[in-house]
């Protein structure tokens, strides 16, 4: 799953210590999410979407896997 965390976050002004803080996670699982290694829980994209007043589908962008038959 793709997202805009890291291009919001740096819009905001806000440093991944400051929003790790903010969501009550690790800086890590910041960066991890910015890096599109990890995604979050549904639970964590509501905080997340909640924190910077956005939809989670503004933040988090679904892309179906394509299956060619």
């Amino acid at each position: 799953m793709k997202n805009r965390l890291e291009e919001i976050r740096k819009k905001h002004g806000i440093k991944q210590e400051e929003l790790a803080h903010a969501l009550e996670v690790t800086r890590q699982t910041i960066s991890s999410l910015e890096n599109g290694r990890y995604n979050p829980s549904i639970i964590l994209a509501f905080k997340i979407a909640r924190y910077f007043g956005m939809s989670v589908e503004e933040i988090f962008i679904y892309e179906e896997e394509k299956n060619e038959h």
